[in-house]
């Protein structure tokens, strides 16, 4: 049994926000397979939490491409991992928002 996953309300906000837009448009079956990569990533992020490659090492903040578009930054805590925010990877890189 691997370590609990919590989600941030920002990260909550912003899955629903990019499932909305794939739904609209490219429909429910893209969403849904979005859906589907998150979920396996959470799964094999519970056993594997270094999974990801360090993004801000002071913060033990890490980074997963979950999809060609879309990062997951996600932080280390002592007993459990919560997920930060979902980026945008084709933004400017200085607009990279970890916690905010």
């Amino acid at each position: 049994m691997g370590v609990v996953v919590y989600w941030s309300g920002k990260a909550e906000k912003k899955l629903q926000s990019i499932v909305d837009y794939l739904e609209i448009n490219w429909g429910l079956n893209s969403a849904s397979k979005f859906v589907i990569s998150v979920s396996e990533f959470i799964d094999v992020l519970s056993d594997f939490p270094e999974i990801g490659t360090v993004e801000h090492a002071e913060l033990n903040i890490r980074g997963f491409v979950v999809a060609k578009q879309v990062t997951i930054f996600y932080q280390i805590r002592k007993n459990k991992i919560v997920i930060l925010n979902l980026y945008d990877n084709r933004q400017n890189p200085k607009k990279k928002r970890f916690l905010n």
